[in-house]
Parts: structure tokens; sequence; C-alpha cells
């Protein structure tokens, strides 16, 4: 799940973001209202948690926009202001959700989950299919031939980024940048690593083999022949 994080505390930002990428999810961060409001209209996002009060502009407008331009991604309005009078404003202006200043993490986590899994079916994807290899991501699970895959977040979302983009080459760099969020090369041999453990997980005892290295290229997930026998 692509999640867009809209929050002028440094500290808190990077809290959720770290959580919510440990749950397997993929998550950008804006520090003020107008970087954010332009990154909603880019789009592309499944769930947008913002803070109601930011700098440069108020969470609530951004949220009034995104309404009035028919967009209706499910957002998760986080605010201090935690009054009934407050949340019935932030669900009137076009929130899904409403949730007061503290709040646990593991509720936020839990809110955000139950906002993609109410989306309309038609407005995301949400299961992706590669022969008999099946990824859900609302309920985080994978299944090869009916048989049950546990896979790490990293692999998960590895796994997720293959199989968004079957039959296409993948390379290194996309990898980097859309799996681990680098935007640079660390120059060590982690996307191998992984690879060759997801490559273990989901092909090891079944045919064909789905995962593919492309020499020179990158990788490729797509339905192949099976083995001879």
């Amino acid at each position: 799940m692509r999640i867009l994080l809209i929050e002028d505390d440094r500290e808190a930002a990077a809290y959720m973001l770290r959580g919510l990428k440990e749950a397997g999810h993929v998550a950008e961060h804006m520090a003020d209202g107008e970087d954010g409001a332009a990154a909603v209209e880019a789009g592309g996002y499944d769930v947008v948690v913002i803070d109601r009060m930011l700098p440069r502009r108020d969470g609530l407008s951004i949220v009034e926009g995104m309404r009035k331009r028919d967009d209706q991604t499910p957002v998760l309005i986080l605010s201090a202001l935690g009054q009934v009078d407050d949340r019935v404003t932030g669900l009137r202006a076009g929130g899904d959700d409403y949730l007061a200043k503290p709040y646990a993490f593991a509720e936020l986590l839990a809110r955000v989950e139950a906002l993609a899994r109410r989306r309309r079916p038609s407005d995301v994807e949400t299961l992706y299919r590669v022969g008999d290899l099946e990824l859900d991501r609302l309920s985080h699970s994978v299944t090869r031939a009916g048989k049950d895959v546990p896979l790490q977040p990293r692999e998960f979302r590895l796994l997720e980024y293959l199989m968004k983009n079957a039959g296409q080459v993948v390379t290194r760099t996309m990898l980097l940048e859309n799996v681990w969020d680098y935007h640079f090369d660390p120059q060590t041999n982690v996307i191998d690593v992984h690879i060759s453990r997801l490559r273990s997980k989901i092909d090891k005892g079944f045919d064909p083999p789905l995962l593919h290295t492309v020499r020179g290229a990158g990788y490729m997930i797509r339905a192949g022949q099976p083995r001879p026998a």
C-alpha cells in the first residue's frame, strides 16, 4: 500500500514513516501544506494521512480541494483538536476518519489499513496474480499453488513491486528507489541478497520458475513454461 503522510512535526513523521515501512507499506512524507497538496494532486496514493494544522496551507483545505476535484482517496486526519465539534468539522470537510493526538501507532496503522479496505475495488488494485502466485495487498499474504508463502516485510514489498510490473524488466535503480527508498546506489549487494531469498521462497519446489534475472538489465517476474521433464 502506498501512503502519503503530510505532517510538519519531523520527529513524529519519522516515527510514523518507520512504523509504516516496517509494516510493509510504501510511505512518503511532505512537511507542509503546499508540498502536501502538490503530492496529493500528483496522485497514486492508496491513503493520505494529514495533519490538520500545517504551515503554508491548512490540512482541511487540502481535503476540501480533493473532494471538489472528485478525488476520493481515503483521508485520515490527525489533530491535537479532539473535541466532538473538531472531529465533526474534519469529517464534514471530507475526511474519512479522524484521530486525535496523542495516539498509539498501532491504532493509526489499523485505521489506515481499514480505510484501504473500504476503498472502492475499482479505485485500487489489491490482488496481483502471476501464474499460480497470488499477492493480496490488504491481507498482506502471498500464496503459490494455494500454499502460504511467508515473507518478511521487505521481501513482500519487493515481490509487490515486481508483480505490479509483471512482464516488464525492473532495473536495480527502480528497486532501490521504490522498495528501499534510496535515491543513490549504496554499493552493497542488498538487492541480490533479497532477490535470492525471494526466489527460494516463491520458486523452490514449484514449477515453472517465475522470478527471472535479465542479464545486464535487472529482474522480471512472469509466468513461463514448465521445466522439461
